[in-house]
């Protein structure tokens, strides 16, 4: 058995101080140092519970050297709680690189749940939570942005999204132009803080409630996507199957075509076939 202290992960409020746990206050007085993505951020929150334990900063860019200090205290038996700006550490935060390091050396990883904006939003959205997938914040970049939703555009799950305010507008409207303007949403703006607020409605209505008024794009936003229905998901592949088979037809008969691209698409075969028919494109006269 080795003599390494703890690593403890350690969940804090997204917004409203008072969430914090009565554990995680317990947790951040008893190790020997606080691993923190911004010392002066946390500072408050410390001072907030009356906690006096020296502070350290670890973040996304912290050099590797930082990280093996980090590593080589718990090693020599400090126990050290790590804490991000708000939320769970290492979702959508700092923390993977060190949990994982840890992991290879064998250092016992604790965590102290708490507060986390991806289930906070889940629990109000009113959309399903059976099943659900984390996406955490979309590029910046349109183009990128749109490759990355199209590549959800058939997924099935709950699809729950982080993202900024110079960016939320933007966002939703490649939502809308991807996912459909009737595909239902739900933004969670500033969860548990003062001004927080709440839309649930289609992508079209969404647009235009960041529209009309501009304090709805101020603060940090988690977006909850429902996902794609079988009905939906027909429709698409019906239109990539249609697509194959008007290229097909200039080589091969209609059932043939609408065989093959059934088979490619997922398209069911009999439907695809009554619309392929009735569509002036791939009329056989």
């Amino acid at each position: 058995m080795n003599d390494s202290g703890s690593l403890y992960i350690v969940a804090t409020p997204i917004g409203n101080l008072d969430d914090i746990s009565l554990r995680a206050i317990e947790i951040l007085k008893s190790v020997q140092l606080i691993a923190a993505e911004d010392t002066r951020h946390s500072k408050k929150l410390i001072q907030s519970i009356q906690v006096d334990t020296p502070l350290i900063s670890y973040h996304d860019f912290s050099s590797e050297s930082a990280t093996r200090k980090i590593l080589d205290k718990l090693q020599a038996g400090l126990s050290i709680a790590l804490i991000s700006d708000a939320g769970t550490p290492l979702i959508s935060d700092p923390g993977y690189k060190l949990v994982c390091m840890a992991r290879q050396l064998s250092i016992e990883v604790l965590p102290v749940p708490g507060p986390c904006a991806v289930t906070a939003a889940l629990s109000v959205a009113g959309l399903a939570t059976d099943r659900f997938v984390f996406e955490g914040f979309l590029s910046a970049k349109s183009g990128a942005r749109q490759k990355r939703l199209q590549a959800l555009a058939r997924e099935m799950r709950t699809i729950v999204f982080y993202e900024s305010p110079h960016r939320i507008e933007v966002c939703v409207e490649d939502m809308a132009l991807v996912f459909g303007a009737d595909r239902q949403v739900f933004i969670a703006r500033e969860l548990t803080k003062k001004f927080e607020s709440h839309f649930l409605g289609s992508m079209a209505d969404c647009v235009l409630w960041l529209k009309s008024d501009s304090n709805n794009q101020k603060g940090e936003f988690v977006v909850v996507v429902s996902g794609c229905n079988e009905e939906e998901d027909q429709l698409r592949k019906q239109q990539q199957a249609l697509e194959i088979v008007e290229l097909l037809r200039r080589e091969v008969s209609m059932k043939q075509a609408v065989a093959i691209a059934s088979k490619i698409t997922g398209a069911r075969k009999n439907k695809l076939y009554e619309i392929a028919l009735n569509n002036v494109n791939f009329d056989d006269a």
